[in-house]
C-alpha cells in the first residue's frame, strides 16, 4: 500500500469537496431531475481518471514531439466541430455522441497548458524577448480564434486569460506588459467594432447598466445577484433556494451554480467553498514548488492560473462584477468533459510530483556516487 501514500489526498479531496457541494446543489428534492445522479457518475469516472493519471508517467510530455501531436489534436477537434459539431443555445462547441455530449474547448485548454509549459520551460531566461510572447501569443490565438467563431466567448476569454497568467509567471518584463495591455485595449476595440455578435454588445452593456433591461437581456444576471443577496450570512438552507428551484434563476446547474449555492448556503458556505478552491491552489503551488524541471513548475502553475481564471469569471458574472459569459465554475458546475478534463490535470500533477521525487533522488544519487 506504499504507493498510496505518494497520492496528494489533500489535493483530491480538495476537488472532490468542491464537486459534491456541486452536486447537492443540483439535486432537485421531491422531484424528478437528472443532474445531480449524471453528474454523480461523471463525479466517479472523474475520480478514477485521477488515480489511471496519476500512475502514469508523464515524462513523455517534456518531448517535443509529443506536445505538437497534442497541441495539433486539439486544434483539429476545435476545427471538426464547424463540420459535425452539434449546436445548443447558439453555440456549435459540442460533439452529440448520443448519450452524452463532448466539449472539446476543456481538453483544448489542457492541450495549451502542456504547450505552454514545454515552450517556456527551456525559454524562461529569454522571456524578456518579444518574440517569445509573440510564438506564444501566436499559438494561443488559433485556439482564441476557434472558440471564438463557434461563438464560444466565454472560452476565448479563458483561453486568453490562461496565456497571460502563465507568461506573467514565466516573467515577462513590465514593459512587455504595459504593451500587451495597449494591444488587448486595442483588439477590444476592434472585436466591439467588427466581431462581437448583438447579444454579445447587450451582455456587457447590461453588465454596464445592470438595471436598465431585467425583463430581457439583464434577467439572467438580475436574478443571479438577487440568489446571492437573497442568502444572507447562513443561507435558506439545502433545498430552499427559491430562485433555482422555482426556475427563477437559468442554467443554476451550469453557468450560475455559484449564485444557487451562495442562496442556499450563504456567506459562511460561501467561505467554505473559497477555502476549499484555496486550498486546491495552495497543493498546486506546492507541486509546482518542488517539480522536477521547468516544465512540471509550469506546468502545476499553468493548471492553477486556469482555475483561477474560470473561477474569477464564474464568480464575477454571478455577483454581478463582469458580463455573462457562460462559463462553469471547476469541478462544481454540470459536465462532464470539463470534470473530466480537471480529475485528469490533478492526476497528472500529483503523478509529476511522484516522478519528480525520482529524478531527484537519481540526481543525489549520481552526486553520491560522484
Amino acid at each position: 500500500m506504499g504507493f498510496l501514500k505518494r497520492i496528494d489526498w489533500v489535493l483530491l479531496f480538495s476537488a472532490l469537496a468542491i464537486s459534491l457541494l456541486g452536486v447537492i446543489s443540483m439535486y432537485e428534492f421531491g422531484a424528478v431531475n437528472q443532474f445531480a445522479p449524471r453528474q454523480a457518475v461523471w463525479l466517479l469516472l472523474g475520480t478514477l481518471l485521477f488515480f489511471a493519471a496519476h500512475f502514469i508517467d508523464w515524462r513523455f510530455l517534456r518531448r517535443t514531439v509529443s506536445v505538437v501531436v497534442i497541441y495539433l489534436a486539439a486544434v483539429a477537434l476545435l476545427a471538426l466541430l464547424f463540420v459535425l459539431g452539434a449546436t445548443f443555445q447558439g453555440a456549435q462547441s459540442w460533439f452529440d455522441v448520443g448519450a452524452f455530449a463532448i466539449q472539446p474547448a476543456d481538453p483544448a485548454k489542457l492541450a495549451l497548458i502542456i504547450l505552454l509549459a514545454k515552450y517556456f520551460s527551456r525559454r524562461h531566461i529569454e522571456i524578456a524577448r518579444m518574440r517569445h510572447i509573440l510564438v506564444s501569443g501566436a499559438y494561443m490565438f488559433v485556439v482564441f480564434v476557434l472558440l471564438f467563431l463557434q461563438p464560444d466567448f466565454g472560452s476565448a476569454i479563458i483561453v486568453a486569460g490562461l496565456w497571460a497568467g502563465v507568461i506573467l509567471l514565466a516573467g515577462i518584463p513590465l514593459r512587455h506588459l504595459a504593451l500587451l495591455v495597449g494591444v488587448a485595449a486595442v483588439a477590444g476595440g476592434l472585436l466591439w467594432s467588427f466581431a462581437f455578435a448583438d447579444y454579445q454588445k447587450d451582455r456587457i452593456l447590461t453588465f454596464l447598466h445592470p438595471l436598465a433591461d431585467i425583463e430581457g437581456v439583464g434577467y439572467n444576471a438580475f436574478q443571479s445577484t438577487v440568489a446571492v443577496g437573497s442568502g444572507g450570512l447562513w443561507g435558506k438552507g439545502v433545498g430552499y433556494g427559491t430562485q433555482s428551484r422555482l426556475q427563477f434563476l437559468p442554467e443554476h446547474e451550469t453557468d450560475f451554480i455559484f449564485a444557487a449555492f451562495a442562496e442556499e448556503w450563504g456567506f459562511g458556505g460561501v467561505l467554505i467553498l473559497l477555502g476549499l478552491f484555496g486550498t486546491l491552489l495552495y497543493r498546486l503551488v506546492v507541486h509546482a514548488r518542488y517539480g522536477a524541471t521547468n516544465f512540471e513548475t509550469l506546468f502545476a502553475l499553468g493548471v492553477a492560473v486556469l482555475i483561477v481564471v474560470h473561477a474569477t469569471i464564474h464568480i464575477g458574472m454571478n455577483i454581478g462584477l463582469l458580463p455573462v459569459t457562460g462559463t462553469t465554475l471547476p469541478f462544481m458546475s454540470y459536465g462532464g468533459s470539463h470534470l473530466l478534463t480537471g480529475y485528469l490535470m490533478l492526476g497528472m500533477v500529483s503523478s509529476m510530483r511522484r516522478y519528480g521525487r525520482l529524478v531527484h533522488e537519481d540526481i543525489r544519487h549520481e552526486v553520491v556516487g560522484a
